[in-house]
């Protein structure tokens, strides 16, 4: 009986199965326990943030997913949408939190932002109730007036 070789494989189409990468797709294998990826802008995200114990949203684009039930951290939504932020709120202490909105099943959320959020993308949140003539509360001629 003639031996196979590597040649003869290729020539029938055949392939070498490929190699299991338990470095980077293995349960468990570290990547995944300290940062995940954005749903929005596709960027690897640290776990660790400053200014708050349990990140839930993207620094760049602070997108998130609705995966917090009732207590921040819990992880205990079954939605798992899609979380587009929505505004901004102040507490009176002049802490900062992002509001975010299910694209899913449209609950609203209120999360602390961390120190390194994009200021510009939170100014641009903050400042959009003033830029659209669309919003009750807002003559069209405020920002005139200011």
């Amino acid at each position: 009986m003639a031996r196979r070789t590597r040649t003869d494989d290729r020539r029938r189409g055949g392939r070498r199965a490929q190699r299991r990468k338990d470095v980077l797709h293995g349960q468990r294998s570290g990547h995944r326990e300290r940062d995940f990826r954005c749903v929005a802008c596709r960027l690897v995200v640290p776990l660790a943030a400053p200014g708050t114990a349990h990140r839930n949203h993207c620094p760049t684009c602070l997108a998130s997913l609705h995966v917090d039930g009732r207590i921040p951290g819990d992880r205990a939504s079954a939605c798992r949408g899609r979380m587009a932020p929505i505004g901004v709120s102040v507490r009176p202490d002049g802490e900062w939190l992002l509001v975010h909105e299910c694209r899913s099943c449209g609950e609203l959320s209120a999360n602390r932002i961390a120190g390194d959020d994009n200021a510009l993308a939170l100014m641009r949140i903050a400042l959009r109730p003033l830029r659209d003539p669309g919003v009750p509360g807002v003559a069209q001629g405020a920002l005139l007036a200011l």
